[in-house]
C-alpha cells in the first residue's frame, strides 16, 4: 500500500490525494476464537469462480436460517474425533506386525501366490451375456468356478526332437532347481540359526530379569525386616517409657497416700472410739445386758408399788366415802328426832 502526503508548501490551494494498491477483501470469520487468516493465505483468483458472488434470480433465493449454520463447538468436536481416529489408525499401523528386515545382500519382492496365474492389465475385460430360461425349471447346481482365460489360445505342433534335446537342456534347469533348493535350504538354516540366537538372547534376558527380580525381592524383604525391627524397637521403647511413667506415678501416689494417711489414721481411730466402735466387753455387757434387765425389774417393782398405792387409795376412798355417808345419815336421823 502506498500513500502520497504532500507538504504544506506543495499543497498550496490544492486538495489532499490518496492512492493505494488494490487488494482482495479479507475473509473474516463469523465466530470469535478461530484462527484469523493471515495475509499469506489470501486467495487472488477470478471473481467469476467466487462462491460469494450471487448469480441468477435473487428474488427466490434460499437463505439458510441461523440454526442451519455450522456450530463451532460441533466443528471442533468433529475435528477432535477425526484427529483421534487418525492417531488411532497411525498407532495401529505402528503396532501392526511386519515382516522382519531382510538379511544383508537381499531384499523383499512381491510374489504372486494365487493358484491360477492371471495376466495383470490396467483394463479389466468385460463381457455381457444373457440367458432366457424356461418357466418353472429347477435351479441347476452351481458349477465350479474356473477363472476365465486371458490371452489368445495358440497351438503349435512340435515333433519329438525338433526343439531341444531333453538330456542336454535339462541340465541348466536342474542346476537352477538345485541352486534354488540349496539357497532355500541355506535361508532356512540361517533363519533357524537366527531364531536360535533370538531364543538364546531371550533366555539370557529372562535369566537376567529373573535374577534382578530375585535381587529386588531380596532387597525388599531385607528392607521390610529392617522396617519391622525398627517398629518393634520403637514399640518396646514406648512400652518401657510407659511402664517407667506408670511406676513413677505409682510411687508418687504411694508417697502421697502415706503422707496423706499419716495424720488420718489417729483421727479415724479417735473418731471411731468416740462413736463407740472400740468398747470394753464387760462395760458393753453391763450396758446392753444388765442395765436393761435392771431397769425392767425396777420398772416392774415401781409398777407393783404404784398398783398397791392405787389400791390403797381406792380402799381409803371407799372407807372415807362410807363413813361420810354414815355420818350424814346419822345427822339426818338426829335432826329428824329432834
Amino acid at each position: 500500500m502506498t500513500s502520497v502526503l504532500p507538504s504544506q508548501k506543495e499543497m498550496g490551494s490544492g486538495t489532499y490525494t490518496f492512492s493505494s494498491q488494490p487488494r482482495v477483501v479479507q475473509n473474516r470469520r463469523k465466530y470469535r476464537g478461530t484462527q484469523p487468516m493471515t495475509e499469506e493465505t489470501f486467495s487472488y483468483g477470478n471473481i467469476m469462480y467466487d462462491r460469494r458472488v450471487v448469480r441468477g434470480n435473487t428474488y427466490a433465493q434460499h437463505i439458510l436460517p441461523l440454526s442451519a449454520q455450522p456450530d463451532p463447538v460441533e466443528i471442533q468436536r468433529n475435528q477432535e474425533a477425526r484427529r483421534r481416529a487418525l492417531a488411532k489408525k497411525r498407532a495401529k499401523e505402528l503396532l501392526r506386525s511386519r515382516s522382519p528386515e531382510p538379511v544383508e545382500g537381499r531384499k523383499h519382492i512381491d510374489v504372486q501366490t494365487e493358484l491360477y496365474l492371471e495376466e495383470l492389465s490396467d483394463r479389466v475385460e468385460e463381457k455381457d451375456m444373457e440367458c432366457q430360461t424356461d418357466a418353472f425349471l429347477d435351479r441347476p447346481p452351481t458349477p465350479l468356478f474356473i477363472p476365465a482365460k486371458t490371452g489368445a489360445d495358440v497351438a503349435t505342433q512340435i515333433l519329438e526332437g525338433e526343439l531341444f534335446d531333453f538330456d542336454l537342456e535339462v541340465k541348466p534347469i536342474l542346476e537352477v532347481l538345485i541352486g534354488k533348493t540349496i539357497e532355500q535350504a541355506l535361508l532356512e538354516v540361517m533363519e533357524e540359526e537366527e531364531l536360535a540366537n533370538l531364543r538364546a538372547q531371550q533366555r539370557a534376558f529372562e535369566e537376567l530379569r529373573n535374577a534382578e527380580l530375585a535381587e529386588a525381592q531380596r532387597l525388599e524383604e531385607q528392607e521390610r525386616r529392617h522396617r519391622e525391627e525398627k517398629e518393634r524397637r520403637k514399640q518396646q521403647q514406648r512400652e518401657m517409657l510407659q511402664k517407667e511413667k506408670e511406676t513413677a506415678e505409682k510411687v508418687a501416689a504411694r508417697a502421697f497416700a502415706q503422707q496423706y494417711l499419716a495424720d488420718l489414721i489417729p483421727s479415724v481411730f479417735s473418731s471411731l472410739r468416740d462413736n463407740g466402735y472400740f468398747y470394753d466387753p464387760v462395760e458393753r455387757d453391763v450396758e446392753t445386758g444388765f442395765m436393761p434387765w435392771l431397769m425392767s425389774e425396777v420398772k416392774k417393782a415401781l409398777e407393783r408399788n404404784e398398783l398397791g398405792r392405787t389400791m390403797l387409795d381406792l380402799l381409803i376412798r371407799e372407807v372415807v366415802e362410807k363413813r361420810i355417808d354414815d355420818y350424814n345419815r346419822l345427822e339426818l336421823t338426829e335432826s329428824s328426832g329432834i
